[in-house]
């Protein structure tokens, strides 16, 4: 190793030790408090956007009016990418969907709520008038989804495919209201939990008879426990026991 790779290598392990005496400090002072009765330090919050068992905003508001000496930041991701994040500890707690097929892996988690889709289509769309369809009906039409190869598209996909059927997804998209916006405009239909497609507008309903479920969960690392992450789920009234996958 040439002398600048050695001068690069100690910069960079006397960066690493200087982050980790910061943050042994900053638990701490934390720890500290904790034993006082005072709630302090931070809490990454992560989310999809569907998330329709809890109210987030509201969540995030009372919190920070309980303990303002706590610094909450949020993530928004698809269900795949924040169990990742909560394993490697970018974010402590985390709000997800996934088909009832699927449980979060290598997390502590809780299930909040059971769901099913149902169809979203716009106004005018010919279905508009039916008090209910099927995925047989559905897959002549053209949709509008999540990313494929996430947990999200897999609650139709693997519904349509259980049932031998195919579908035309030809507007692929990362968040919701966009995607009602598409289907709004009549470029496709959609798929979407029934408890959440009430704060969308511009947009139809229609009840899927063979409409696949869906699971939203609080998840969590095994070994996450600071205060400020009690504090948030004794909030949300979620036991502090959970699951662990």
């Amino acid at each position: 190793m040439g002398p600048v790779a050695k001068r690069t290598a100690l910069a960079t392990s006397s960066l690493t030790a200087a982050r980790q005496c910061l943050e042994a400090a900053e638990r701490a002072v934390v720890e500290v408090a904790a034993a006082v009765g005072e709630v302090r330090g931070r809490l990454s919050v992560g989310l999809i956007p569907p998330v329709a068992a809890v109210d987030i905003p509201g969540a995030l508001r009372d919190c920070r009016e309980r303990y303002p000496q706590v610094r909450v930041s949020l993530r928004v991701g698809g269900s795949d990418d924040l169990v990742e994040q909560v394993k490697r500890g970018a974010v402590e707690v985390a709000f997800l969907g996934l088909p009832a097929t699927m449980r979060p892996e290598g997390v502590s988690y809780r299930e909040l709520a059971r769901d099913r889709l149902v169809a979203v289509i716009a106004p005018d769309h010919p279905l508009a008038g039916e008090s209910a369809v099927d995925l047989r009906r559905l897959s002549s039409e053209v949709f509008v989804d999540l990313p494929a190869q996430t947990a999200g598209r897999a609650q139709s996909d693997l519904a349509f495919s259980a049932a031998g059927l195919t579908r035309d997804v030809a507007y692929e998209v990362t968040n919701a209201d966009f995607l009602a916006r598409l289907v709004a405009q009549g470029l496709g239909v959609a798929m979407l939990p029934a408890a959440y497609v009430a704060q969308l507008s511009g947009v139809t309903t229609i009840e899927v008879v063979d409409a696949p479920a869906r699971v939203e969960y609080i998840i969590r690392s095994p070994g996450s426990r600071t205060p400020a992450a009690t504090a948030f789920l004794r909030l949300l009234g979620v036991p502090e026991a959970e699951e662990a996958s």
